[in-house]
Order: C-alpha cells, then sequence, then structure tokens
C-alpha cells in the first residue's frame, strides 16, 4: 500500500468508509480474530509504543501545520508508515483511530498485504474529556474507553492521563476518576500506561513542569492511585537529571515526547533518560515520531526502536536516520 504524500490512497478511504457503513461489525470481527502477542513485552522487557489519540483532545498542530493531526488519511499513512518498522511494539490511541486501524487491516489483507496489527501491542486512550486550551481541561473526564470496551476489544491496556496542578480542583476529580480506572483495569489483568504530568497555568495555559523533582513526586502519586499497582507503567517526560525521576519508583517508564523537537535533540535525551536506570524501559512516543524534524516516521521510529532495543548511542541512531 503507498505511502504517495503520506496520505491513504483515496480507493483505500473509500473502502474503509464502506465498511463502517455497511459492515460495521467487521471493526469488532477484526479485534477478536487479531494475533495478539502472549506476553505486553518481549524478552527485553522494553517497549517502543506510538501514542495516535491527539485529535480526541482537540491537539492538531505539529511540524509547523496547526491542523496536522487533523488530516485523518495522512494520520493514518502516517501511523501505518511507522507500524511497518518491525522495531515498533504497538499503537495507543483512541477508539477511532484503532477502529480505523483495524479495517485498514482488513483492506490490506484483501489486497494481499501483511497486516500492520499483527502481535502488535494496542492501547486503549481512556480519558480525553480536558480539551486542550479550555478552562475545564484540568478535569479530565474519561470520555474515551472504559475498561470493559478495552477487554472486548482484545487490547492490552488503557493509557490515563493524570496532571497535577496544585491550584485547581479540576485535579483531585480526576485522581479520584483515575484510581478507580486502575482498579477496573487490574481486575482485567490489563495493563494501566498512568501518564503523569506536574503542571501550572502560566497566562492562563496550561505548562508542563519538565523538572526531575516534580516528575519524581508526581511519580508517587501516580503509582499510589487504586488499590494495587501490580500492572501499572508510566508514562513521563525526560529531562536531565533522570536519574532521581527513575528511582522514585520501582514500575516501569515510558517515555513521552512532547511537541516536535529537533530529531537530534530527542534522540540524545532519550538515550540520556533510558540510561538513567532499570525502571526505564523504552519510548511511548507521538508527534516526534510522526511529524519528525529530520527524515520519516519510519526511520524516526526506527531511531528509536534502536535507542530502546539495541541500546545503541544517540549518536548511531541519528546516523541511521540520516541514512534511511
Amino acid at each position: 500500500m503507498s505511502h504517495h504524500g503520506l496520505s491513504l490512497p483515496p480507493d483505500v478511504v473509500a473502502r474503509l468508509v464502506h465498511l463502517r457503513i455497511h459492515q460495521p461489525q467487521r471493526v469488532l470481527d477484526a479485534a477478536r480474530t487479531r494475533e495478539r502477542r502472549s506476553r505486553l513485552t518481549g524478552p527485553d522487557g522494553r517497549l517502543v509504543l506510538l501514542a495516535a489519540d491527539h485529535p480526541a483532545r482537540m491537539v492538531t498542530a505539529a511540524g509547523g501545520d496547526p491542523l496536522a493531526l487533523a488530516d485523518r488519511w495522512a494520520l493514518l499513512a502516517r501511523i501505518a508508515a511507522v507500524l511497518e518498522e518491525p522495531g515498533v511494539d504497538g499503537v495507543m490511541g483512541t477508539a477511532d483511530i484503532l477502529d480505523d486501524l483495524l479495517l485498514l487491516d482488513e483492506v490490506r489483507m484483501e489486497r494481499g498485504e501483511a497486516p500492520l496489527l499483527r502481535e502488535r501491542v494496542l492501547v486503549g486512550s481512556m480519558n480525553r474529556g480536558g480539551l486542550a486550551g479550555s478552562r475545564f481541561e484540568l478535569d479530565d473526564r474519561f470520555t474515551g474507553y472504559t475498561a470493559r470496551g478495552i477487554a472486548a476489544m482484545g487490547l492490552d491496556g488503557g493509557k490515563l492521563l493524570v496532571r497535577v496542578d496544585l491550584d485547581d480542583p479540576g485535579t483531585v476529580a480526576t485522581l479520584e476518576a483515575a484510581a478507580r480506572t486502575v482498579d477496573a483495569l487490574a481486575d482485567l489483568g490489563l495493563a494501566a500506561f498512568v501518564e503523569a504530568l506536574p503542571v501550572r497555568r502560566v497566562e492562563g495555559r496550561l505548562a508542563v513542569m519538565v523538572e526531575a523533582d516534580a516528575l519524581a513526586a508526581v511519580a508517587g502519586v501516580a503509582t499510589g492511585l487504586g488499590s494495587s499497582s501490580r500492572h501499572v507503567w508510566l508514562k513521563l517526560p525526560a529531562c536531565s537529571g533522570y536519574d532521581r525521576v527513575a528511582r522514585a519508583t520501582t514500575c516501569p517508564i515510558l517515555l513521552l515526547g512532547g511537541e516536535v523537537a529537533p530529531a537530534e535533540a530527542v534522540l540524545q535525551e532519550t538515550a540520556e533518560a533510558l540510561a538513567a536506570g532499570p525502571t526505564v524501559r523504552g519510548v511511548l512516543m507521538g508527534r516526534n515520531v510522526l511529524f519528525p524534524s529530520l527524515g520519516t516516521p519510519r526511520t524516526m521510529a526506527r531511531a528509536v526502536a534502536l535507542l530502546v532495543h539495541e541500546g545503541v548511542g544517540a549518536a548511531e541512531a541519528l546516523r541511521s536516520l540520516e541514512v534511511g
């Protein structure tokens, strides 16, 4: 399937729409017959996951284009390109995006092509009610997947966001809902990927405090949610002094990417954080892979996978990106 112009061809989109209209059950059928992994990680206990849940929170800007993520045809093509890289373990998204990918696999198989989601980790994004830029952003309600919905679709876990602002009462409501959700996922034996971010309002907008001490403190809040932390993974940004963050928990940590930054800086910061301690186990990265400043989505995914699964340094990963 061509990624010409990094957009799905019109005939593929037409087939997806046809299936949605005439055979909506195909989504559920595809989910239930998908070949799943026997366990979440491979022997190295590490993960490279693509984050693709941005549009549901009205986050549409990337790489200088304010509506880059709003073009679903292009977004799906970029996700598909990343998933064609063997070192990528899976993808995290909202139901509409994962439904699209399940149907895209159906179309691929109709055309004699290999499915993208076979033995991949699929994670459902759960709370998306705190729309970006809204006054109610920290009242982050669970408007996406439920734990039961994740289990019904044969997904491997759920992702939830917990932003902590000590001056905003929306924080405690989200904390309570998150705790119940961690319990619901654990009851079903599903992983809970908890993105924990210390935030504050700067000129009316939320800003993440990407500082080791603040991240270490909020990690303790995130891992203390619910009745058990046995299935909890943390999703935290990289920063300097990451050994303090790595020592804040024994739960595995995946590094997030945030807004698009120069690829060299992303790879260097990721490599340093991965070396900070045994708790740092991989990445759950979105826009920096989907809209990289250098290379293509697939070559950036390959570079990140080399850091995580092969243990190469940032310089070697960057060389692979430039060669690719």
